[in-house]
């Protein structure tokens, strides 16, 4: 019988707390696999589903299942020496050289895992004249997984999933999500570390186009292949940008948006019970993401932390990422998003604290971040 074996990774790690985080990695599992036949079954360190019908949809989605590290698609038999023997007899060695791996998790069974690779071995040899044993470099490893369940899974491939942590198991964050490259990495990475996201867009209309707007809801919806759903949380910035571009100096432009934008973020994450702000950025990659302008920005906040999972990456790793999740292609739309609007041709770069709150009291801030509140547009995107 065909079964997928699933790996856990640093769970192992979790101590008194380890049922918790396997009972939620199991729940993230059926909630990955709504709609599709299969049935699924634990056993000590291991999660296997069996009776499934699409295999190929089966895997692709539980690679993308955050608290994986890999699978393999196994033959499943008794775990007697007879029963895998007769099994292994009949496999197929398509190549020149392999090794047997035998992993005896449990202990009662009668041989011991360096005895039964060395027999295992000669009877593929038996039928496989071609082939030769390379304990080193081999072509093929065939492993055998032998469970506490009293059942031996037999494969020749290791699939290599997300890792990380499961969803929700590390709290509720909101993502700054831009129709730019780093934005979507950044929920990608933090979602990997067990958040469940929200995400907030700010778009600039009739500045910026709908195609900006659909751009980000494209990337909300392809980060949905791994964190499930997203309530996706558009606001209208125009006037907020006009007034700034209005009564701010150009400068300065920048500074106080993103200002207004964390003041923004923070009433929505502590109105819908979120932890954190989660932004792309990265470290002098752009005026408004030197030390100083981070500090300044971080001001306008009053309690929420900032987490910034790029802050030490360059451009070149999180293209990486962005093409490995498959976020790419859509961030380099050439659609604007709002913080293209009124760009001012020298905005500052190390702003001092002061200037910033001198500049912003111009404006009417609160009236600012209520009327964006108001015109609140909320999208509720699925990835199945």
């Amino acid at each position: 019988m065909k079964s997928i074996l699933l790996r856990m990774g640093e769970l192992f790690l979790k101590g008194e707390n380890r049922g918790m985080f396997e009972n939620m990695l199991i729940s993230n599992i059926r909630k990955k696999l709504e709609g599709l036949n299969y049935k699924l079954q634990r056993t000590r360190g291991r999660i296997m589903i069996t009776d499934f019908d699409e295999q190929q949809e089966v895997v692709e989605r539980l690679t993308k299942v955050f608290g994986l590290v890999s699978l393999s698609v196994a033959e499943e038999v008794d775990a007697t020496v007879e029963n895998i023997e007769q099994y292994v007899s009949t496999i197929k060695i398509g190549a020149k050289t392999f090794k047997v791996d035998v992993n005896r998790a449990d202990k009662r069974f009668p041989v011991s895992s360096m005895e039964f690779a060395a027999d295992l071995g000669g009877v593929i040899l038996d039928a496989n004249s071609n082939a030769s044993v390379e304990l080193y470099h081999p072509e093929v490893i065939v492993c055998v997984d032998i469970r506490n369940n009293g059942k031996a899974y037999i494969f020749d491939k290791v699939i290599k999933c997300q890792g990380g942590l499961p969803l929700s198991t590390s709290g509720r964050a909101l993502l700054l999500l831009s129709g730019g490259i780093d934005s979507p990495v950044a929920g990608y990475m933090m979602a990997k570390r067990g958040l469940k996201l929200h995400a907030i867009h700010f778009y600039s209309y009739p500045y910026t186009s709908q195609q900006a707007k659909q751009k980000v809801i494209t990337l909300a919806q392809q980060l949905c292949e791994y964190v499930d759903d997203i309530k996706l949380h558009c606001i209208s910035f125009t006037k907020v940008q006009e007034e700034i571009h209005a009564k701010c100096a150009p400068e300065f432009m920048i500074t106080i948006m993103r200002r207004i934008m964390m003041r923004v973020a923070e009433i929505i994450a502590k109105r819908e019970d979120l932890g954190a702000i989660v932004t792309g950025e990265s470290l002098g990659q752009v005026a408004s993401q030197t030390m100083q302008s981070m500090t300044v920005t971080e001001d306008a906040l009053e309690s929420l932390p900032i987490f910034r999972p790029c802050i030490g990456l360059d451009k070149e790793d999180i293209v990486k990422i962005a093409k490995e999740i498959g976020t790419f292609e859509t961030s380099i739309l050439p659609y604007e998003d709002c913080c293209t609007v009124f760009l001012p041709k020298n905005p500052v770069i190390k702003p001092k604290l002061a200037k910033a709150r001198s500049e912003e009291a111009n404006l009417d801030v609160e009236a600012l971040v209520n009327e964006c509140i108001a015109g609140e547009e909320v999208i509720h995107i699925k990835s199945y």
